[in-house]
């Protein structure tokens, strides 16, 4: 029986340093079944709150879509993080937590990623709607001025005074390319119209922007369309009893007597899509600029106030725009003094859209410098 104890007391030593090996040196567990298999981790970082209605919303939908899709995806999100180096730190810190692909969802992000990035190389960063790219950084956006497009002729025909309003964010090629868009739109059903334009220079300040609002209404618009993150605007045309167009996410319940429809994004399949190339081995580095056809942008529902012309001149559009046959910068396109920016027949190249930094004919504004 001594013996026997001994031969126990030797057999659970062994056992227990197998199990100590195993565990040391980053090794990856796995059960015999494949189950409790370690996941994949993935964080993102937003430059507003979850609860904004708007931009951080409309990406932390996505995420969610990303988890149902995978369940062995671990997600983990930081929100509010400034642009400039409180980014590069919360980066850092994300890429210290052992997460495989970081998810920067803003503009201001960009050259923190590329500086965190160039430390991590082992590490997937995706940056949203920046230009520069690395072997381990992807950047990604959608053709949302396809969207904008098609919510100016909702605009255009329902606006009474011919002049419509537009919250502006920052001054920055992707807000001005989402104005001539919309005012494209409004004026190809409704040539007299104007698109007045006032810049908040902020992305998510829900008083700033909704004071703005006011600003256009008293103006005489009485429709207001936005590049922000909240529904100020929206709220303070339902407070005048007028109309709004709504941006990122669908913005009816937060106005609903104003929202006649809303640009929105749809974020989760190109996450899944991502994560999936990334586990796969398949990912690689390029900028992504997705099309209507992909659906990554479109239109949330009309509200009950837009008529079925309105709609059918809508979907007229919109089968032009996803046959890929002709897009919004189609000329012959002006601009602000008449100037023919744009040829008949011609399309205005992708570079040209990513640097645009002028107005089109109609639209009532200035670009600041």
């Amino acid at each position: 029986m001594h013996w026997r104890r001994v031969s126990l007391w030797l057999s659970a030593v062994l056992v227990l340093a197998m199990l100590l090996v195993s565990g040391c040196g980053g090794a990856e567990q796995k059960a015999p079944t494949g189950e409790n298999k370690e996941k994949l981790k993935v964080a993102f970082i937003y430059v507003g709150p979850v609860g904004d209605a708007g931009w951080t919303y409309a990406h932390d939908q996505g995420r969610q879509y990303l988890m149902q899709k995978m369940p062995d995806v671990e997600t983990s999100i930081v929100e509010s993080v400034p642009e400039g180096a409180d980014a590069e730190r919360v980066l850092t810190q994300l890429a210290e937590q052992g997460n495989k692909i970081i998810f920067a969802t803003s503009f201001g992000y960009m050259d923190p990623v590329i500086n965190v990035a160039q430390k991590y190389p082992d590490i997937v960063f995706m940056h949203c709607s920046g230009y520069k790219t690395a072997p381990n950084v992807g950047t990604y956006f959608g053709r949302m001025y396809q969207a904008r497009y098609l919510t100016g002729i909702v605009a255009g025909k329902t606006t009474k005074s011919n002049l419509i309003g537009y919250v502006a964010a920052h001054p920055i090629p992707e807000v001005v390319r989402g104005i001539n868009a919309f005012t494209l739109g409004v004026r190809s059903v409704n040539p007299q119209a104007k698109v007045k334009v006032v810049w908040t220079n902020t992305w998510y300040d829900p008083a700033a922007e909704k004071e703005a609002g006011k600003t256009l209404l008293d103006a005489g618009c009485d429709v207001i369309a936005q590049h922000q993150d909240t529904p100020g605007p929206q709220q303070a045309a339902e407070e005048k009893g007028k109309f709004g167009i709504g941006y990122n996410s669908d913005m009816s319940k937060m106005a609903p007597k104003a929202v006649l429809t809303s640009a929105v994004w749809n974020w989760g399949p190109y996450y899944v899509q991502v994560v999936e190339a990334v586990k796969n081995g398949t990912w690689k580095s390029e900028q992504y600029w997705g099309p209507m056809s992909d659906n990554i942008v479109g239109l949330a529902p009309y509200g009950p106030m837009v008529d079925e012309a309105t709609k059918k001149r809508v979907d007229e559009a919109k089968q032009k725009i996803l046959s890929g046959q002709w897009d919004v910068f189609t000329g012959p396109i002006k601009d602000q003094q008449g100037q023919e920016r744009v040829p008949a027949g011609q399309k205005m190249s992708d570079a040209d859209m990513l640097k645009l930094d002028w107005f089109v004919e109609g639209v009532d504004g200035t670009i600041p410098k």
